[in-house]
């Protein structure tokens, strides 16, 4: 498995514009969902706001976004696990910019005080 784990990221960041993953889609484009009927659910759960396209792509290229969704992190510990992932599991570094996006859709829609049950 991890293997395919440092496999699927770099292709996932190095596909350009152009590119498609095997389905068709571009890397940031969610699944069609045969039935789904709005937005969220297109994209597997992740509600809007800038940073779902990026945790939609970068989470989900190796595990399933239930995972994101069921932490209830707080900031830091959100900041702990991305460095843990880039540093440990092969995850792109960001740019500043794309880091705190990330961080801040994280925490606040899987934050301490968001969690939901799933």
């Amino acid at each position: 498995m991890r293997s395919l784990l440092v496999w699927s990221l770099p292709v996932l960041i190095s596909a350009g514009a152009g590119s498609a993953l095997a389905d068709g889609r571009t890397p940031a484009e969610p699944p069609v969902q045969i039935g789904a009927s709005d937005a969220v659910a297109e994209w597997n759960g992740l509600p809007a706001g800038p940073g779902r396209e990026a945790v939609y792509g970068l989470c989900g290229a190796c595990h399933s976004l239930m995972i994101v969704k069921q932490q209830g992190l707080n900031r830091d510990a959100w900041e702990e696990t991305l460095v843990w992932m880039v540093e440990e599991q092969g995850m792109p570094e960001l740019d500043a910019d794309s880091w705190n996006q990330v961080l801040d859709y994280l925490a606040a829609h899987y934050g301490v005080h968001s969690r939901k049950k799933y």
